[in-house]
C-alpha cells in the first residue's frame, strides 16, 4: 500500500515526486526525529510572529531517534534504512508480546486472530515507517505483561525507556495505581505480599516522576518553565489558536471546532458514555482485568490532554487490548469481513493521513 501511494505521490515538503519507499517512510514526524538525532534540541525556543512558542523538536522524545542514530553510527547504514528497520523489528517484538498477553486469558485460536488484527490494524503501517510507535508499543506491551504476571521489579527499566520514547509515564502511573488499589481490595482472596506492594508502589511513583521528567528536561534545556507544554500546544494553535492547557477541556474544544457548539460537546459526552458502556460489556470482561485497567487509564489520559485531530487514530494504538474483544466471535464470515474492513481502513488512513496533498493539514 505504501509503495502504491508513493508511486502517485507528488512533490512535497519532504520528497520529490514518486519517492522511494525508504524516503517516503521517513516523512512527517520522521523528519523531526532525524533532526533530533543529528542536531539535538534547540536551546532557544522558536517564536511565532505573535510571540508564542511555535512548533519545534521538544515535542518529540529522544528514545527512538537516539537509538537510530546510535545504530547508524555503528553500522554506517543511512538513517532512512535504519529507522524503518528498527521500527519493523520492534513491531515484530510487539506482535510476539501481544500474543503472550492475549494468550493469558483467551483461547489459542482467538488469540491468533487478535494477532492478525493487530498486524493489519488501520494504523499498522506505523510499524514500518520512521516513527517511535513501534518501539513504544513494544515497551508498553512488555510493561503490561510484567504487571499482569506480577514481575514488578522488571518494570523500572521499561518505564525509564518507554517514558523517553513517547509521552506515557503519567498514563502508566495511573494504570499502576488502579492495579494496586484492586490488588489491595482483593488481598484476602488474592494475597498481595509486602515485597510486591513495595515494588508496585515504587514503580508507580517512578512512572509518575518519569511522566514529568521530559517537561523538566525541556525547562532545563531552554530556561523556559513550560517549554514542553507550550510546544505541544503549538500543534493545536492552527485549529483553535493559542491557549493554555486545561485538563479535560481539549476534547470539548475540538468537538466544538469540528462540529460547532454545542453539538461538538454533546457528541464528545456521548462518546464518553458509549465508551463507558462498552467497557461494561460481556466481551470486554473476557480479557484480563489488568488490561482493562490500562485501557481505562489511557483513555482518561487522552481525554485529559489530547486535542482531537487526525493524529487521534495513531494515538488510539495503545488501546490494542480491545482487539481481543473484536476477535472473540468465531464465525468465519465475521472474521473475513473484519479483515476486509481493517484492510480498507488501513488504506483509508494512508490516503487521509500519510499521503501529502498540497498544504496537508491531516498529519499521521
Amino acid at each position: 500500500m505504501l509503495l502504491a501511494l508513493a508511486s502517485v505521490q507528488g512533490k512535497n515538503p519532504w520528497t520529490g515526486a514518486s519517492p522511494s519507499y525508504w524516503d517516503y517512510a521517513s516523512i512527517w514526524d520522521g523528519t523531526w526525529y532525524k533532526i533530533i538525532a543529528y542536531w539535538g534540541y534547540p536551546g532557544q525556543l522558536p517564536l511565532s510572529t505573535s510571540g508564542h512558542v511555535s512548533q519545534n523538536a521538544w515535542a518529540f522524545l529522544p528514545g527512538y531517534p537516539f537509538l537510530v542514530r546510535g545504530v547508524t553510527e555503528v553500522t554506517s547504514v543511512p538513517w532512512e534504512y535504519t529507522s524503518v528497520a528498527i521500527s519493523f523489528v520492534f513491531g515484530l517484538g510487539a506482535t510476539l508480546v501481544f500474543y503472550k498477553l492475549m494468550r493469558l486469558t483467551l483461547p489459542a485460536g482467538t488469540t491468533l486472530f487478535a494477532v492478525l488484527l493487530f498486524c493489519i490494524s488501520p494504523v499498522s503501517p506505523l510499524f514500518q515507517v520512521a516513527y517511535a510507535e513501534s518501539m513504544y508499543t513494544f515497551l508498553l506491551m512488555l510493561g503490561l505483561y510484567f504487571v499482569v504476571t506480577r514481575r514488578y521489579v522488571l518494570l523500572f527499566p521499561i518505564i525509564l525507556v518507554m517514558s523517553l520514547t513517547r509521552p506515557s509515564g503519567l498514563a502508566f502511573a495511573l494504570f499502576l495505581a488502579i492495579h494496586i488499589a484492586h490488588r489491595w481490595w482483593v488481598r484476602e482472596r488474592d494475597p498481595f505480599p509486602t515485597g510486591q506492594r513495595v515494588l508496585a508502589v515504587a514503580a508507580t511513583v517512578f512512572s509518575g516522576v518519569m511522566g514529568l521528567a521530559w517537561s523538566i528536561i525541556a525547562w532545563i534545556g531552554t530556561g523556559y518553565f513550560s517549554a514542553y507544554t507550550e510546544t505541544e500546544l503549538a500543534w493545536r494553535a492552527s485549529y483553535i489558536g493559542y491557549s493554555h492547557l486545561v485538563p479535560f477541556t481539549s476534547w470539548i474544544q475540538g468537538g466544538n471546532w469540528w462540529l460547532g457548539a454545542p453539538a461538538g460537546a454533546v457528541v464528545v459526552v456521548l462518546l464518553v458514555v458509549a465508551f463507558a458502556l462498552f467497557m461494561l460489556t460481556k466481551g470486554v470482561r473476557r480479557i484480563s482485568l489488568d488490561l482493562r485497567f490500562w485501557v481505562i487509564a489511557y483513555a482518561l489520559y487522552l481525554l485529559a490532554v489530547f486535542f482531537p485531530q487526525s493524529s487521534v487514530f495513531r494515538l488510539l494504538m495503545p488501546l490494542f487490548p480491545l482487539l481481543g474483544v473484536i476477535a472473540l466471535p468465531k464465525s468465519r464470515i465475521y472474521r473475513v469481513l473484519v479483515v476486509l474492513l481493517f484492510l480498507a481502513a488501513q488504506w483509508g488512513w494512508l490516503l487521509l493521513c500519510w499521503g501529502v496533498d498540497g498544504a496537508d493539514w491531516t498529519p499521521p
